[in-house]
């Protein structure tokens, strides 16, 4: 049982992480999500923010971010 955590908080439509360089598609917000962080519902459900950072461009990709409400005591076991 593997879940989209990005969709999990942002269900919402015209979220891409990739735009081919033709047609001007980056301009236009045409383009595909194909960045995913994938995990299981436990994992989802710690997910507390999710971002999309269209305008930095460090490549054809644009970096995906999520935060995570992690409990100290989980990370030790």
């Amino acid at each position: 049982n593997w879940v989209d955590i990005f969709r999990t908080i942002e269900p919402g439509e015209d979220q891409y992480t990739w735009w081919s360089n033709r047609g001007q598609s980056w301009e236009k917000n045409v383009g595909w999500r194909i960045d995913y962080q994938i995990g299981t519902p436990q994992i989802a459900a710690k997910a507390c923010r999710v971002e999309i950072f269209k305008d930095e461009r460090f490549s054809d990709h644009a970096p995906l971010i999520i935060d995570y409400k992690i409990n100290a005591r989980w990370l030790k076991s």
